[in-house]
């Protein structure tokens, strides 16, 4: 059983203030997410070593569920015990949560998306900075052989090549230990893995996208996402297409591209796009219902995984395949930023607002969410500027 440390009544406050300060200005989905908590709790803060961020970065891939949540959930755990895990989850949550439910509301009652644009428009480089940063930094303590730096390379062609990503974390980690085992030469080991059976909703009777939904089965669709969903946001909308769209005829297409448009436009979790629908579907209620129920197993799975990713690297095989699973992480985080590039950069003022901030990062060290609200004020600024008078 893991121990509260004895620090926790200091430094939950910390913990609150920095997760809620996350909630509000991390923009730019996992990938960003991961290095901003990246530069708080290694660089600035020192709560953790990159090797100990590293192997929780690792232990996120390997169980379903949004992984930056569970980033945070992690990082609340090993600071400051069961109350840590709480405050840092809802801390992260919260935030984007209430925001999504404001845009909800703007939604029915207009009819169409608040202007963000601008704001995002100025973020996106911003976060590509971000998320480069944390691969240079992660990538120094991951790539610690050249048989990693190898294992690497092929994670990140297989990426480009549209690979699963569970199936290049797995094959990442299963490769470093079988390469562990056969240098070792030691007998072979069975290494359980994560078996999830793939379920979908019973089809129902066509309603009308408007039509209000029970609460209970809204929960238990969400909490079916949350449970079972591998690869965080970036797969999110392939699985509540299934559901909400073609099986439950819940939403519309148009809907459903309008509800991840709003996760992706807001600070903090991507999954914070099962408010948004909630909203529509249920009002108030249906946006805390489906919140609650997306995000639930995620509390659970740290929970219960936490107090073994230290006894983990007592084992010379399993933290083998640790490693193989963080460098199949970063593999994701290079094609990740790679693909966001060409959508982030695309005239000169997107440009040099990305080269500073990697200047600022890596040169002078500026805290991360500065840069994010600067990014966000010149966006908007010159959206304000090139709009017709």
């Amino acid at each position: 059983m893991l121990k509260p440390p004895a620090t926790t009544r200091r430094d939950l406050p910390e913990l609150v203030r920095l997760f809620l300060r996350l909630g509000l200005t991390a923009f730019g989905g996992p990938a960003a997410h991961v290095a901003m908590m990246e530069d708080e709790v290694v660089v600035r803060r020192k709560w953790l070593t990159r090797q100990q961020f590293l192997d929780l970065l690792g232990a996120t891939n390997l169980i379903p569920g949004p992984n930056s949540t569970e980033m945070a959930i992690y990082i609340g755990l090993r600071r400051a015990g069961w109350l840590g895990l709480v405050a840092a989850g809802v801390c992260f949550i919260l935030p984007a949560a209430l925001l999504v439910s404001l845009i909800a509301w703007a939604y029915l009652r207009y009819g169409a998306l608040p202007q963000a644009a601008g704001i995002l428009c100025g973020v996106k480089p911003v976060v590509i900075a971000i998320i480069l940063q944390a691969i240079w930094r992660l990538g120094r303590t991951a790539l610690k052989t050249r048989f990693l730096v190898a294992l690497g390379a092929v994670a990140v062609a297989l990426g480009f090549l549209g690979t699963n990503p569970l199936v290049l974390l797995f094959g990442a980690g299963l490769a470093a230990a079988f390469a562990r085992r056969i240098t070792a030469r030691k007998p072979p080991l069975i290494l359980p893995l994560l078996s999830v059976a793939a379920t979908q909703a019973a089809p129902a009777t066509a309603l009308a996208a408007a039509a209000p939904v029970a609460l209970w089965p809204l929960f238990l669709v969400f909490l079916k996402v949350g449970a079972l969903l591998f690869g965080s946001g970036y797969v999110l909308l392939a699985f509540l297409r299934a559901d909400l769209v073609e099986h439950l005829h819940w939403l519309t297409e148009g809907q459903l591209l309008d509800a991840v448009a709003v996760g992706q436009v807001t600070p903090g979790p991507l999954f914070t796009t099962a408010t948004f629908i909630g909203y529509l579907l249920a009002g108030p209620s249906g946006a805390v219902v489906a919140t609650v129920g997306i995000f639930l197993p995620a509390f659970f799975l740290v929970a219960a995984s936490g107090p073994l990713i230290p006894r983990l690297r007592k084992s010379a095989i399993a933290a083998a395949v640790l490693d193989g699973v963080n460098v199949g992480a970063l593999a994701l985080m290079v094609v990740v930023a790679t693909q966001l590039i060409s959508a982030a950069i695309i005239d000169r003022v997107t440009l040099v607002l990305a080269l500073a901030s990697a200047v600022a990062l890596l040169r002078y060290k500026v805290n991360s969410t500065w840069l994010v609200l600067i990014g966000a004020a010149v966006g908007l600024l010159t959206c304000m500027l090139t709009l017709p008078r």
